[in-house]
């Protein structure tokens, strides 16, 4: 009996000591989710934005997002726009931060507005909130108008 009894408590410590590890793996796949969906409800704010402009012209090829780096708890990168036409113009751009393995963080639309002929400019695009790892910033869209 004192084997059989110590068998049992063994695997009922064993079974009780899985319950947690699983209740987290549940908890951050449901983290997972929510933080997902809070990033394709930030993308989607973001195409709502770029979708207002007017008479915009695809510029995506004018425009270039530099390194990462932090301010602040924010991670910023500066984009610049070479404008290769004949008069100023405005750009409007929606800039996309990834992690390491591609996937979306944050999406931002920045402004850089008076960009003279035949001239580059910069601004700062600035996350919404806190990205963890080292994310990159790419141009996903870019309007000049």
């Amino acid at each position: 009996m004192g084997r059989r009894t110590t068998g049992i408590a063994l695997a009922t410590t064993a079974a009780l000591l899985l319950i947690p590890f699983t209740g987290c793996d549940t908890a951050k796949n449901k983290a997972g989710e929510i933080v997902s969906s809070a990033t394709a409800a930030v993308a989607s704010a973001a195409q709502e934005q770029m979708n207002k402009v007017k008479d915009g012209v695809n510029a995506t090829g004018d425009v270039s997002a530099g390194p990462t780096s932090t301010d602040g708890d924010r991670t910023i990168a500066t984009i610049t726009a070479a404008n290769p036409k004949d008069k100023t113009a405005d750009y409007t751009i929606m800039v996309i931060f990834r992690d390491g393995d591609g996937n979306m963080l944050d999406a931002v639309v920045l402004n850089i507005d008076g960009v003279e002929a035949g001239k580059s400019k910069t601004g700062t695009a600035r996350s919404n909130r806190t990205l963890s790892g080292q994310p990159k910033a790419e141009i996903a869209q870019a309007l000049r108008h």
